[in-house]
């Protein structure tokens, strides 16, 4: 009886969540502005009463729902920005899971740092992806104009380029430490700049960077592999994902980071994350991405998509669109990453193995290539579903019950593939996500103009 009623509480609380998820789409997609700004403040404080309220005990999420529901958070972030690799723009990629992983280990690291009175993780991280990102846009701008370059010598520039801004910026991290770390003060006695609004900006700052690190990173790594095909293409961010494993388990002995601690897991993240923040930047990342495919950009990545031949005749840069698609997903893995490492506080190599970075891949699918809703939708039914209500049972028949969902589920993703190959919502998508309907401008009626005959008085 007990394994009934959690069951259907399980199930009433993911129908709740999507019926959340529909309404939120809905309120954002409304016409009436003071519709939107309702629509998105009744959405945050629902959840934040759900996690906050306690009745005798009772709580309508507690610390186990809370925690599948920042997850399912996080894996969206992460799943949307691989959807608009795969899914939209059709380049197969298995290396999102290290940019989720990159962006995890630069967030952390900034803030670490920083509540342990040293300022250089801000200041070179921050340093380094501005003055790489100039880099990158200038050097660019050079290539435009000099045609004919070599796609290998165009990233053997870029990459002299981003060493020297990276160089740079840790010579200029070095000089500005010392007028920074006397306000920081230590971990036991933080100074006026590790706490309170102060530390929740170096947070904020922190994802960001993170962000834009993984999206650099994803320019420099597609450059040269985005000419393969899509299948060489997917090996080659496989083994991407494995190189970065590797370097977060030996960050201590072959990279200068000793607070990472390498394979033993790096401690003391700040615990940063609040839903606040989690709801704020899965917002974002659905509005940014709704608005880029709904521009003439996002129509030239789905052309892309369905026939790069036909593309290219139609006078769009496939190279330029896919490399494109590849960065901004990566940006979003990589802010998912830095929200994830602040909200566990503790970072394992283990968990950016290739083995769950399969995770968004199966997610995208299931949910439906090609669409939003359905990535969304998939994102809190999988960690609901499967991490939540089934891990729940499992652990109920045995103490090694619980592994069996790990043969669940490709079974689970084999039925779907079979039954429905075009995932759950297929290219459905709910409210502010639907595209916009042009309708045809219908023309006055205009009397027809008749010629006189050849010949006619």
């Amino acid at each position: 009886m007990d394994i009934l009623g959690s069951t259907f509480i399980s199930i009433v609380k993911i129908a709740a969540l999507l019926g959340y998820i529909y309404g939120l789409l809905w309120a954002i997609g409304h016409k009436k502005i003071w519709v939107k700004i309702a629509g998105v403040v009744v959405a945050f404080g629902i959840i934040q009463l759900a996690l906050s309220l306690n009745f005798g005990g009772f709580q309508i999420l507690d610390d186990f729902d809370s925690s599948l529901l920042f997850q399912s958070c996080i894996m969206a972030m992460v799943a949307l920005g691989l959807n608009l690799i795969y899914g939209f723009n059709g380049q197969f990629s298995l290396g999102q899971w290290g940019f989720y992983g990159l962006g995890a280990y630069c967030a952390a690291d900034v803030t670490y740092r920083w509540t342990n009175g040293d300022a250089r993780g801000l200041l070179v991280a921050g340093l380094g992806v501005l003055l790489a990102g100039v880099v990158i846009l200038g050097i660019g701008r050079l290539l435009r104009r000099l045609r004919g370059i070599p796609v290998l010598s165009s990233f053997t520039l870029y990459l002299l380029g981003v060493v020297v801004a990276v160089a740079a910026a840790v010579f200029l991290g070095h000089i500005l430490n010392p007028a920074i770390t006397p306000l920081l003060g230590t971990n036991e006695n933080p100074g006026p700049l590790a706490t309170g609004l102060p530390l929740q900006i170096v947070f904020f700052l922190s994802i960001v960077i993170a962000g834009a690190f993984a999206a650099e990173v994803s320019f420099l790594f597609g450059l040269p592999v985005l000419t393969l095909g899509s299948d060489y293409f997917g090996i080659a961010t496989l083994g991407f994902t494995i190189v970065v494993n590797t370097l977060m388990v030996n960050s201590d002995t072959i990279l200068p980071f000793p607070e990472m601690r390498g394979g033993r897991g790096m401690l003391g993240i700040p615990n940063l994350t609040t839903w606040f923040w989690v709801f704020f930047f899965l917002i974002l990342i659905i509005i940014i991405m709704r608005n880029l495919l709904q521009s003439s950009t996002g129509r030239a990545i789905m052309a892309v998509r369905e026939d790069e031949t036909a593309a290219k005749s139609m006078g769009i840069d496939v190279a330029g669109n896919k490399l494109m698609a590849f960065i901004i997903g990566s940006f979003f893995a990589g802010i998912g990453g830095g929200i994830y490492a602040h909200y566990i506080g503790f970072l394992a190599p283990a968990t950016f193995d290739f083995l769950p970075g399969f995770n968004p891949l199966i997610i995208v699918v299931f949910g439906g290539l090609g669409s939003m809703s359905g990535t969304l939708a998939a994102s809190f039914g999988w960690i609901f579903f499967l991490e939540g209500l089934l891990r729940t049972l499992l652990g109920k028949m045995g103490t090694d019950a619980p592994t069996w969902r790990f043969v669940l589920y490709p079974i689970m993703l084999l039925l779907v593939m079979l039954i429905r190959p075009q995932g759950l919502l297929g290219s459905v998508e709910w409210g502010f996500l639907k595209s916009k309907i042009i309708r045809p401008r219908h023309k006055a009626d205009t009397q027809p103009i008749t010629t006189p005959e050849v010949g006619a008085d």
